[in-house]
């Protein structure tokens, strides 16, 4: 039995006029997740985290965001991608843990939706997807809601 385990993280400045979105749901919101993309910080970190169990680098070098085809791309497009290279390899998840860090708004009412899309995605239960919201205390970019910041670890399996 062959495990691998991988981790990734992902950090966006928060704007206005853009639309908050994290693991896959919008999220109502004054300020919104700047990127090249729509910003998913949760789903950057998952993407990350899948690449790096398998030593396939990270989010940027398969998915730039010098490249305008990816311009404004829905994450979860992103995320489908990601998976299937690790499928082509051999693996499936086991599990996935995750910490989203945001002062507001509060993302607890969503984190169902959030755990329901991404199992969708990489075709697992809900229960497999451990998804957790805290704030930075009014401290630093995070805290005083300039910025939002995702941590995922994620457990892979290779099919015997």
């Amino acid at each position: 039995m062959q495990l691998r385990i991988g981790f990734g993280v992902d950090v966006h400045q928060l704007v206005e006029n853009r639309p908050l979105i994290v693991g896959g749901v919008t999220v109502p919101s004054s300020h919104g997740a700047l990127g090249h993309s729509d910003a998913d910080v949760l789903l950057h970190a998952i993407c990350d985290a899948l690449l790096g169990a398998l030593n396939l680098r990270d989010i940027g070098f398969h998915f730039s965001d010098k490249d305008p085809a990816f311009k404004d791309i829905d994450s979860k497009i992103l995320l489908e991608r990601t998976f299937s290279l690790v499928t082509e390899r051999g693996f499936f998840l086991v599990n996935l843990d995750s910490t989203v860090i945001l002062e507001r708004p509060k993302l607890n009412p969503f984190i169902p939706q959030m755990q329901q899309t991404i199992a969708q995605i990489l075709n697992v239960s809900q229960d497999c997807i451990s998804i957790k919201a805290t704030t930075h205390e009014s401290v630093d970019s995070f805290g005083t809601g300039a910025a939002i910041k995702a941590y995922s670890t994620v457990l892979l399996q290779k099919l015997d």
